[in-house]
C-alpha cells in the first residue's frame, strides 16, 4: 500500500513538473533557436519578445510563406502560450495574426481589441471565460478571375539597354486578392517573371521596348504557374524624349518619382507618405526606358487562378496602396 502511495506522489510530481510555466528569457532563448535551426527561415530577421509566455515577432520577411513558417517554429515551442505574428513583408504593413500551438497552422486575424495591444506593446486581452475552442478551419477553392489587378513591386531594376528577352525579374504582391471573402493572393506573395521583349534604342531605329509578365506566384505554400497581360514600356522615336505604357487600354504617359537608388526603406517610405501608393514606373535614359528597384507595376491576369484556402481577409491594405 506504502508503495502505491509513493508511485502516486511521484507520477504527481512528474505531472506538476511537465506543467511547469517556461519563463520568459528562457522562452525567447527557445524560440529564437528554433527560428535558428529550421534553414527556410534562418537567414530572416525574425526579432523576438515574450511577455508571460506570449511570442510576439516583428521584423521584416521576404515573403508571406517565411511570415508563416516563422509563426509555426515559434508556436511549436515548448511553453509557448500563443504567438503574435507582427511581422511586416516586403516592408508591407500586414494585419497581425494569432497562432495557437494547438493549430499552429491555422492562424486567425487579431481581433481591433488584440490589434491594439499589439501596437501599444501589451498583453493581450484574456479570452472569456468558458469560451468554446474556434471551430476548425472550412477550406474551399476560390478563383482570381481574368482580369483581376495584381499590383506587384519588383526587386531588382530592369532597362531596355541591357535586359535580355527571357531574363526573370521577382517580386512582391503588395496587397491581397479576394473572391468570396477569402484571400487567393496574400500581400507579400512572392512573384517571378520574365522579359517578354527588350529592344535597345540603338539597335532598334530609335525605338526602344521593355516588356514583361508574370509567370508564377508562391501563395498559400504552393508555386503557382500564372498568365497575365505584358506590362509594356515603348520609347519614344529618336529625338524625343518621352515614352509611353502600352497594353490593357490606351496608352497612358510614365508616373515619374523620385527615388533612384534609395532602396526598400526609400520607395516604402515614399508610398506610405505620399498616400498615392505610386512608387516609380519608369524612366527615360537618353532614348532608352527602363524601370527602377522598388516599382510598384500593375499586372492583369488572363487566365483564372484558383488556390485551396481558408484564409479570410483582413480586410487591411497596406498603408498608401489602395485598390483601384
Amino acid at each position: 500500500m506504502l508503495l502505491n502511495l509513493t508511485v502516486v506522489a511521484l507520477s504527481i510530481l512528474a505531472m506538476d513538473g511537465c506543467r511547469k510555466t517556461v519563463d520568459d528569457a528562457t522562452l525567447t532563448s527557445n524560440v529564437k533557436a528554433a527560428l535558428a535551426a529550421d534553414s527556410a527561415i534562418s537567414s530572416q530577421p525574425v526579432q523576438v519578445a515574450v511577455l508571460q509566455g506570449v511570442v510576439t515577432l516583428s521584423g521584416d520577411v521576404s515573403d508571406d510563406t517565411a511570415s508563416s513558417v516563422a509563426a509555426e517554429d515559434a508556436a511549436k515551442t515548448a511553453g509557448v502560450k500563443e504567438v503574435v505574428n507582427d511581422l511586416t513583408i516586403a516592408g508591407l504593413a500586414i494585419a497581425p495574426t494569432i497562432t495557437l500551438p494547438a493549430a499552429p497552422s491555422n492562424p486567425r486575424p487579431a481581433t481591433a481589441q488584440e490589434q491594439q495591444a499589439i501596437a501599444q506593446h501589451q498583453s493581450l486581452p484574456p479570452p472569456p471565460e468558458n469560451a468554446p475552442p474556434p471551430p476548425p478551419p472550412v477550406y474551399r477553392d476560390v478563383t482570381a478571375q481574368p482580369g483581376t489587378l495584381l499590383h506587384v513591386r519588383i526587386t531588382e531594376s530592369l532597362d531596355s539597354a541591357t535586359a535580355q528577352t527571357g531574363e526573370a525579374f521577382n517580386g512582391v504582391v503588395t496587397h491581397q486578392v479576394v473572391a468570396d471573402g477569402l484571400v487567393v493572393i496574400p500581400a507579400g506573395a512572392a512573384v517571378s517573371g520574365r522579359v517578354v521583349d527588350a529592344k535597345d534604342a540603338t539597335h532598334y531605329k530609335g525605338h526602344s521596348i521593355l516588356s514583361l509578365e508574370l509567370t508564377a506566384i508562391r501563395t498559400h505554400r504552393h508555386l503557382i504557374s500564372v498568365s497575365t497581360e505584358p506590362y509594356t514600356l515603348e520609347g519614344a522615336n529618336r529625338g524625343k524624349n518621352s515614352f509611353e505604357k502600352i497594353g490593357g487600354g490606351a496608352a497612358i504617359g510614365a508616373v515619374i518619382g523620385g527615388i533612384f537608388g534609395g532602396g526598400k526603406g526609400a520607395a516604402i517610405g515614399a508610398g506610405a507618405g505620399g498616400g498615392s501608393g505610386a512608387a516609380v514606373q519608369g524612366f527615360t535614359r537618353g532614348q532608352q526606358v527602363g524601370i527602377p528597384s522598388e516599382s510598384i507595376l500593375h499586372f492583369r491576369l488572363t487566365a483564372p487562378l484558383t488556390v485551396h484556402t481558408a484564409e479570410t481577409s483582413a480586410a487591411v491594405e497596406p498603408s498608401g496602396l489602395q485598390s483601384p
